[in-house]
C-alpha cells in the first residue's frame, strides 16, 4: 500500500503565516501560499527587495544570509488599511539552495489591542484623578482654614460626597464592563419576556421622571414571543437607555417606548424583537453618532459629568446587546430628539 507523504512544500503551504525561502543571492527561492497571497503570485525568483521595499527587511535578510540570528523587526504594509507585521529572519545551514527563511506574522490586532488598552488605562486614570484631586484638596482645606467654619465644612462635605459618589459609579461601571466582556462570547439562553421587564424598569425610575414632569408612553403588542437572554443584563440595558432619555430629555416632555415584532422569516415566526426608546431632547450632532458607544466618549463632557454620567454606559449597553447577538441603532435629529432601537433575536431565529 503506497503512503501519501507530505512534501516540504505541502507543510509550508499549510502554515497560516507567510514564509519566504531565500537563496544566497537574496532571491526568493520559494514562497508559501500565505506569502503569495500577501505579496503576489509572481514573487518567486525576485530579489526580496522587490517584494518588500523596506530597509528593515533587507537588513534582516542580509544578517540571516551571513549566518546571524537577528532580532525580529516590524514593518507596515498597506492593504486598504495599514497593517503591522513582525519580520523574523533565520539562517538555514546544510542546504544547497535555501540559505535563510523569512517569516511574516500579522500583529495588527495585537498592536490595536495594546493601543486600546493603553488609551483605556489613560482614560480611567484621568477620570479617577479629577475627583480624587478634589477630595484631597477639600480634605486639606477642612484640616486648615475651614476647620472651625461650620458653614464651609457642610458645603465642602457635600461636594466631597458628590465626588466620592462619582468615583463609586465609575468603579461600578468598570466592573460591570469587565464582567460583560468576560461572558460576551457565551450567548444567554434563558427565556425573557420584555414587556414585564420594561414595565419594571419604568416603575423603578418613575420617581426621577416625576421630578422633570416627564411621561412615559408605552406601545406594546398584545402577544410577544420570549427571547433568549439574561434578565439582569437586559434590565441594565433598558434602565441605562431610559435614564439617558430622562437626563437629556426636556422637562414636561414624553418618552415613547415601543416594541415591534419583526417577521422576516415568515408570518408565523418572529426573527427579531425591536425595542425603540424615543426622547424629546436636544438631539445629538450627526458627527457624534458613530462614536457614542466608545468608552468614555461624551458629546458634552461637562453636562455628562453634571448629570452623573461616567462615559461607560453605552459601551456596556453595546457589549450586552452583542452578547445577545443583537444590535443597537441610534438615530437623532438636533432640536427634536433621539431614538435608540435595540434589535434582539428570538428563539425562532
Amino acid at each position: 500500500m503506497e503512503e501519501n507523504l507530505l512534501t516540504p512544500t505541502d507543510v509550508f503551504d499549510a502554515l497560516p503565516d507567510p514564509v519566504l525561502a531565500l537563496d544566497s543571492s537574496r532571491a526568493i527561492f520559494f514562497a508559501n501560499k500565505a506569502g503569495k497571497a500577501l505579496l503576489g503570485e509572481a514573487i518567486e525568483g525576485e530579489d526580496i527587495s522587490m517584494a518588500l521595499r523596506q530597509p528593515v527587511v533587507l537588513s534582516l535578510a542580509d544578517a540571516a544570509l551571513a549566518g546571524k540570528h537577528p532580532e525580529p523587526g516590524e514593518i507596515k504594509i498597506s492593504r486598504g488599511t495599514a497593517q503591522i507585521f513582525e519580520i523574523q529572519a533565520t539562517p538555514i545551514h546544510g542546504n544547497e539552495r535555501i540559505k535563510a527563511l523569512i517569516t511574516i506574522k500579522n500583529n495588527t490586532r495585537i498592536k490595536q489591542a495594546d493601543e486600546i488598552r493603553s488609551t483605556f488605562v489613560a482614560n480611567v486614570s484621568h477620570e479617577l484623578r479629577s475627583p480624587l484631586a478634589s477630595l484631597l484638596g477639600f480634605i486639606e482645606t477642612l484640616q486648615g482654614a475651614a476647620k472651625d467654619d461650620p458653614e464651609a465644612r457642610e458645603k465642602f462635605l457635600s461636594i466631597m460626597e458628590n465626588e466620592a459618589s462619582r468615583m463609586s459609579r465609575l468603579i461600578d461601571d468598570l466592573l460591570s464592563l469587565s464582567s460583560v466582556e468576560v461572558d460576551e462570547h457565551v450567548q444567554p439562553r434563558e427565556p425573557v419576556n420584555l414587556i414585564p421587564l420594561l414595565s419594571d424598569v419604568v416603575n423603578v425610575i418613575q420617581a426621577q421622571a416625576v421630578k422633570k414632569r416627564i411621561k412615559f408612553i408605552s406601545d406594546f403588542p398584545e402577544h410577544l414571543p420570549s427571547i433568549p437572554g439574561d434578565v439582569d443584563q437586559l434590565t441594565q440595558v433598558f434602565q441605562n437607555l431610559l435614564e439617558n432619555a430622562m437626563k437629556y430629555g426636556r422637562s414636561e416632555s414624553v418618552i415613547q417606548i415601543k416594541i415591534i415584532i419583526d417577521h422576516q422569516l415568515s408570518e408565523k415566526s418572529a426573527s427579531h424583537v425591536m425595542v425603540s426608546i424615543r426622547d424629546q431632547g436636544d438631539g445629538i450632532p450627526s458627527k457624534d453618532l458613530s462614536r457614542l458607544t466608545e468608552r468614555f466618549y461624551r458629546v458634552d463632557k461637562a453636562r455628562s459629568r453634571e448629570l452623573g454620567g461616567t462615559g461607560l454606559g453605552l459601551a456596556i449597553v453595546k457589549h450586552i446587546i452583542g452578547r445577545h447577538r443583537g444590535r443597537l441603532e441610534i438615530n437623532s435629529e438636533e432640536g427634536v430628539g433621539s431614538t435608540f432601537t435595540v434589535f434582539l433575536p428570538t428563539f425562532e431565529s
